[in-house]
């Protein structure tokens, strides 16, 4: 069934997508926009923000007080959290995440893009692409998301003008290219006066193309999963010990990517040892095939030692067993890295202790220059060198996100001090 037919919503597809862009661009105000014209808010919603908007001297109602939901936010005028909102039309449901806009947020957005399947990076109309657009699309880049939307914001401040909207497009579009962004599109819009959000308004006659919300119910997001190689980090050995299962042995999880059927040949990883899949069970019973992202309960025909942190894969689509990888790492915590510590790493369900053997470099995400360092702070983005104590099954992040992607966690506090994404694997 095509998203652009009504379907019910308990069956409709999820699309996540991100908002990002310089302060004062307009992100809040965009998502707002999105909810008011969607009918997707409340009335008492509406009746505070109107009266928050009095409070402070404006007429109309503020639509970013919708997403600017802390109350530093809402004093200061700016974004500094990541706001998440859910709203649905009959077509599609959608989870949005208004990221900052600035630099000493990176994290933040970083967390938010993890997963988009989408990202709004909205340019100020006047001023053009400044930095920190790049600084977003670069971002975007970095963590893999598909499909990227340039809105043009605050078009009725330079008279709804072609060439304003022509001149970023083409400035943009060079750098997108240098980045190695695809499916890029680009939208001229005001979200303070509604044109071409959810409806396409007057005024800009000249561009041809659908509205914001036309491309957030279309946009084609099967494939944004791996469909080719199959992943199960088993995440919980199930034995029930009752009188009439106590020869059952299944093994839960998620597929992470991929599919598998009964009779499939499947490889135990770290291992090597083989079997295969005698069923795929789910909440209803048997099922013959499962992909992801489904959660499901495997039976294999021989008795392996398999325990939680495993990986069950096709033998033809092995990833790689290693001790060594290289990452790039965006460093969450405000304590420093410290080289000469030991951390964990936490990868599908598995987690294991790793060094920092060398750090490569760290991005200047304005300039995107890179830089000689010997630790990382709070919002860096940096080329890692790791070792680990025990086997990981990994890919490279830009094939499979599930099995290329990890949380580095601090030992002793157990706190979650960086993410990372792996770019390069080694042999064991």
């Amino acid at each position: 069934m095509s998203v652009n037919e009504s379907v019910p919503l308990e069956q409709a597809e999820l699309l996540r997508f991100i908002t990002a862009g310089s302060v004062d661009d307009g992100k809040s105000t965009l998502i707002g926009r999105l909810l008011h014209d969607s009918k997707s808010i409340f009335e008492d919603q509406l009746s505070a923000i109107t009266n928050t908007t009095q409070k402070r001297g404006m007429t109309g109602v503020d639509l970013s007080l919708l997403t600017d939901g802390l109350q530093a936010e809402r004093e200061q005028g700016i974004t500094i959290d990541v706001a998440y909102r859910y709203f649905a039309t009959p077509k599609r449901k959608f989870i949005i995440a208004d990221t900052p806009g600035h630099e000493q947020y990176t994290r933040n957005m970083v967390t938010g893009a993890s997963t988009a399947n989408l990202a709004v990076i909205l340019i100020d109309a006047r001023k053009g692409v400044l930095t920190q657009s790049r600084r977003h699309a670069y971002l975007a880049s970095l963590v893999g998301i598909p499909h990227i939307v340039v809105a043009v914001n605050k078009m009725d401040l330079v008279d709804y003008s072609q060439t304003v909207f022509d001149d970023i497009h083409k400035e943009f579009s060079a750098f997108a290219n240098d980045l190695g962004l695809k499916n890029v599109e680009y939208i001229p819009m005001s979200a303070l006066n509604g044109d071409m959000v959810v409806e396409r308004g007057d005024n800009l006659p000249w561009y041809k193309g659908v509205t914001l919300m036309s491309l957030l119910e279309g946009v084609v997001i099967d494939h944004d999963i791996n469909l080719d190689d199959f992943r199960f980090p088993v995440q919980w050995v199930c034995r029930p010990m009752t009188q009439e299962l106590h020869d059952f042995r299944g093994y839960m999880g998620r597929i992470e990517s991929g599919s598998i059927q009964v009779g499939d040949a499947v490889t135990l990883l770290p291992s090597g040892l083989t079997s295969r899949v005698k069923e795929v069970l789910v909440y209803e019973g048997p099922i013959e095939q499962a992909s992801a992202p489904q959660s499901v309960t495997l039976t294999i025909e021989d008795h392996l030692d398999i325990s939680r942190g495993d990986l069950l894969v096709k033998a033809e689509e092995a990833p790689r067993v290693t001790k060594e990888f290289d990452a790039m790492l965006c460093w969450l915590s405000e304590q420093p890295l410290d080289p000469q510590r030991k951390y964990l790493i936490k990868h599908t369900t598995r987690v294991v202790k790793a060094i920092v053997s060398s750090i490569d470099y760290r991005i200047d995400v304005n300039t995107l220059e890179q830089e000689t360092v010997d630790t990382l702070k709070m919002n860096d983005i940096a080329r890692v060198n790791f070792k680990v104590q025990q086997p990981l099954i990994c890919d490279d992040y830009v094939r499979n996100h599930a099995t290329g992607s990890f949380i580095l966690i601090d030992e002793s506090s157990n706190n979650t001090v960086a993410a990372g994404m792996i770019s390069a694997l080694k042999e064991k």
